[in-house]
């Protein structure tokens, strides 16, 4: 019962299947290949316009490298206080940037508070060389906390941050569950809502190690494209990054696959409903739950084989918590099962 993280989970059999299929022969290096050119285009059919493709390694380097992309001297770029960018990537952004930084919003739940948001950007003048200058916005589809922005949020996200004249990121480390939890298209959830730049992340969704950076604003592209290189993110043997990602856009596979662990995560969620000694901190809106119960019944739940985390509660969360109870993270994948939900069930009951 593997509830900790869907990085914890293996690959699907068809992206393994496919990196075997690629496995053999030459191909041009350094991402010119046939394969990584077709997957490109792929790209650009789901997305419903030209893009840019850049394939890194992890989504910390999809974020920094996205985000530096517009990148200026004494840059600021703004997210929630808890996004992944600020809470659990050590600083890579200001690193890769060399010294831009980053500015926590306040926000209930995962989502940023678009006053609050307003309220910061006016802090930060253009021509103010003492504070820095805001150089981005991004947010994070699905929030660290299993919540979504709806089109409406990103499209008045996207508005405000156009008004500063600043570039939209989006995080989509779970890109795939967002979408189908939204039953909306790619373009629908960013550039027609006014994002300009994404982390689309593949391995929490069934690929081995596949994320790429996809661009809207193909201005930029050229420039990105040497800053993957100072990073040391262009794979020389990208063919099989582009191998994962054949297989993971084929036939909605990728759709499927988050499909599948949100419906472990709302079937996940009901079994806690219906615990007694288990309760939803919140309604999970993708593939991660949250829920709060006694210290002791989690140790009781890990004894018997059950693994997940601990979670802070996040800001603008206003539910009790009891002294002898904490808050509990459930992470459902592709590779999560119905038996593992029942038997997670059985045990909280």
């Amino acid at each position: 019962m593997f509830f900790a993280s869907d990085n914890w989970a293996g690959v699907h059999p068809a992206i393994a299947a496919n990196l075997a299929a690629h496995s053999d022969g030459f191909s041009v290096a350094y991402s010119e290949g046939a394969l990584d050119n077709a997957v490109y285009d792929r790209f650009g059919e789901i997305f419903e316009r030209e893009v840019a493709v850049f394939f890194v390694a992890t989504g910390t380097a999809a974020n920094t490298l996205a985000l530096s992309a517009y990148d200026k001297p004494g840059g600021v770029a703004f997210s929630h206080r808890e996004a992944h960018l600020i809470a659990d990537e050590c600083g890579a952004f200001g690193y890769i940037s060399g010294g831009s930084r980053l500015h926590g919003i306040d926000g209930t739940l995962g989502r940023m508070d678009l006053p609050a948001l307003e309220q910061a950007l006016a802090r930060f003048t253009p021509d103010s060389v003492h504070g820095g200058r805001a150089m981005a916005v991004s947010l994070t589809q699905s929030t660290e906390i299993g919540t979504l922005y709806s089109l409406d949020d990103i499209a008045a996200v996207s508005a405000l941050a156009k008004r500063h004249d600043l570039p939209l990121h989006m995080d989509g480390a779970r890109f795939a569950n967002a979408l189908v939890a939204l039953d909306v298209s790619p373009a629908e959830m960013t550039w027609k809502r006014g994002v300009d730049i994404v982390s689309f992340g593949g391995t929490k969704n069934g690929c081995w190690c596949a994320e790429a950076i996809v661009m809207f604003d193909l201005d930029r592209a050229r420039d990105l494209a040497f800053m993957r290189m100072r990073a040391g993110q262009l794979f020389s043997k990208s063919r099989f990054v582009a191998a994962q990602f054949e297989a993971y856009l084929r036939d909605g596979l990728w759709l499927e696959t988050a499909r599948h662990s949100n419906t472990m995560a709302a079937a996940l969620a009901v079994a806690v409903e219906q615990s007694g000694v288990a309760r939803l901190a919140w309604r999970p809106e993708a593939n991660e739950v949250f829920a709060i119960m006694r210290k002791a019944d989690a140790e009781r739940l890990r004894t018997a084989g059950a693994v997940f985390h601990q979670w802070p509660s996040p800001h603008g969360f206003t539910g009790a918590i009891a002294g002898d109870e904490a808050l509990y993270r459930f992470v459902t994948s592709f590779a999560t099962t119905a038996s593992d939900v029942e038997q997670l069930g059985t045990l909280i009951t």
